[in-house]
């Protein structure tokens, strides 16, 4: 689990979460790894800018399964 550090960064990636860029716009979208939720799979949130979220796993991705 990601921890806030409190000094403008976080430490660790977001359990059950993980993000693709959209190579048509650009943008990341935010995918939902959670084995226990019902929307296993499920794209979240589209960033309105052309930056990665903070904190997230990127796809494809060792670190989460």
């Amino acid at each position: 689990m990601a921890t806030n550090s409190g000094d403008g960064h976080r430490t660790g990636s977001v359990a059950g979460r993980t993000q693709v860029r959209n190579p048509a716009t650009g943008h990341y979208t935010k995918r939902n790894r959670d084995p226990g939720s019902p929307g296993n799979g499920a794209f979240m949130d589209t960033k309105s800018d052309t930056e990665p979220f903070k904190g997230v796993a990127r796809e494809p991705d060792g670190r989460r399964s």
